[in-house]
């Protein structure tokens, strides 16, 4: 039996209050470790050892010298890999190639990148003229924003919690992170990597619990955490809103989405069929860039709706180690009967069950594991729950379109904004179509491609704010303009 206990000042402790909760495998239900939930008084010291790090040696580092230890970061990250494989899977539950080739090499990276835009982005100066005819220069200055809040989800823990982490220790920030119940293993790791490559006590901090009445809150309610950072629902991200607003504080946000993924008659077919399936069934449909609407040219309709079916129905169910195996369970049981919960839905309103709907047969131990079956549905009006709710899991609708400006204001019509697929051959469309749906990012015969140098957020509900190269520097550092007279 695991214990897993936080991580503070470069310790790893108990809880004040002696308060541990459960960890379940998504595999079995099977309950696989301890984990010590955070007081508010651990909160407090973690806050505390953060801004202590500041005024410390970690404030009195070069970049270039934070950038060494960054690096060392990713190094010993690279050094643990099958720890952190073993650790996400245990986690998750999710397939040994989506760790190996996608979520722990991209969370590595996530330092190096981070680093070298710290060392190489300009700074901007001016020339000014004066009265006396003498002028003064300005320059701008970048500080660290001081003690960030990190709360990061479950979907793809180490991923999206090194992907705020990074940048803010790159810098000169110091970090309390905050996991989700469900997956705390990679982020205690990570703890283990800090202490041995030297980053300074206080710098990284990770506190265990939940949301409300427990280490979420008192995270994000304190009033020395100069800046919050966030991904998961967009309820959540709202009360996180609401407590950032006591004392003015930063926030930076990536939320819901109900994704359209459009697929034209032009598209190369197979390219199409493939880039949506693994954009509504990539990690169990628990990715949020996910497409759960997607829009088909009627020409291609019934033959694209019987291709995805026959990909879902392919998919082979298992133990993450098992050779072959690429479909995973969902984290919790609970997550399991919300999606469920819209399966059914989707037939009270009348939907065409395409395939799945239901939890497959799972031998031995599996049997009682979050499994759930790949769904897909055709038949819908715009209004239904399935067609307008995130539901996070496996599963996407599917509707014919007549034009192009029919698609756009389909894919348009939805309170979320994060992200879309298009799927054409003709680069015009392409480029229009791109650039009128409202989202943060729009893929265009691809889907989940992410050059960490480019801009990265959601709009309408599904963020506020963007990270990813140098944008994230607006949000982890306050610029300082310097006025000097001559």
């Amino acid at each position: 039996m695991r214990l897993i206990k936080n991580y503070i000042n470069g310790e790893f402790v108990d809880s004040s209050e002696g308060k541990v909760f459960k960890k379940y495998s998504p595999l079995t239900n099977e309950h696989i470790a301890d984990i010590q939930e955070a007081s508010r008084s651990d909160v407090d010291l973690a806050v505390k050892s953060a801004r202590n790090a500041l005024s410390g040696e970690w404030g009195l580092l070069t970049p270039d010298q934070r950038v060494e230890l960054l690096y060392g970061v990713a190094d010993e990250i690279t050094n643990r890999f099958e720890d952190f494989v073993e650790a996400e899977m245990v986690d998750t539950g999710q397939p040994s190639h989506v760790q190996r080739h996608v979520f722990i090499p991209r969370g590595a990276a996530n330092f190096k990148v981070f680093a070298d835009v710290i060392k190489n982005v300009p700074a901007e100066s001016f020339m000014m003229p004066t009265p006396d005819g003498e002028g003064a220069l300005n320059y701008s200055l970048r500080v660290p924003k001081g003690v960030v809040g990190i709360i990061s989800p479950w979907n793809a823990p180490f991923l999206l919690m090194t992907w705020k982490v990074g940048p803010a220790l790159a810098c000169g920030n110091t970090v309390i992170v905050k996991p989700s119940e469900e997956t705390p293993l990679t982020t205690t790791l990570l703890g283990e990597v800090m202490s041995k490559v030297g980053i300074p006590d206080g710098v990284f901090n990770v506190v265990n619990g939940f949301g409300p009445e427990s280490a979420g809150e008192f995270l994000t309610t304190h009033p020395e955490v100069d800046a919050i950072t966030f991904t998961g629902e967009t309820r959540t991200g709202t009360a996180i809103m609401k407590a950032a607003a006591e004392g003015c504080r930063d926030v930076s946000f990536e939320m819901g989405g109900k994704n359209a993924g459009i697929v034209f008659a032009d598209a190369e077919f197979d390219k199409a069929v493939d880039g949506i399936f693994r954009s509504a069934f990539l990690n169990t449909g628990q990715v949020c860039l996910g497409t759960e609407r997607v829009y088909v040219e009627r020409p291609i309709f019934e033959k694209f709706v019987q291709a995805l079916k026959e990909k879902a129905e392919s998919v082979s169910y298992g133990h993450p180690m098992e050779q072959g195996s690429n479909y995973g369970p969902l984290i919790s049981k609970e997550h399991q009967e919300k999606v469920l919960s819209y399966y059914q839905k989707a037939v009270d309103e009348g939907a065409t069950v395409v395939t799945g709907g239901g939890i497959p047969d799972m031998p031995g131990d599996m049997a009682n594991g979050n499994w759930i079956q790949p769904t897909i549905w055709t038949g819908l009006s715009d209004d239904a729950a399935v067609v307008r709710e995130e539901i996070f899991g496996p599963c996407c609708h599917i509707m014919p379109f007549d034009t192009e400006a029919e698609v756009i204001a389909k894919a348009n019509d939805t309170e979320y904004g994060l992200s879309t697929t298009v799927w054409t051959s003709n680069l015009a469309r392409a480029h229009r179509v791109a650039a009128k749906i409202d989202v943060g990012i729009a893929w265009v015969n691809s889907w989940f491609l992410r050059d960490l140098r480019t801009a990265f957020g959601g709009s309408k509900q599904s963020g506020i704010g963007r990270e990813g190269g140098v944008h994230s520097l607006e949000f982890y550092t306050e610029m300082r303009n310097v006025c000097v007279k001559l």
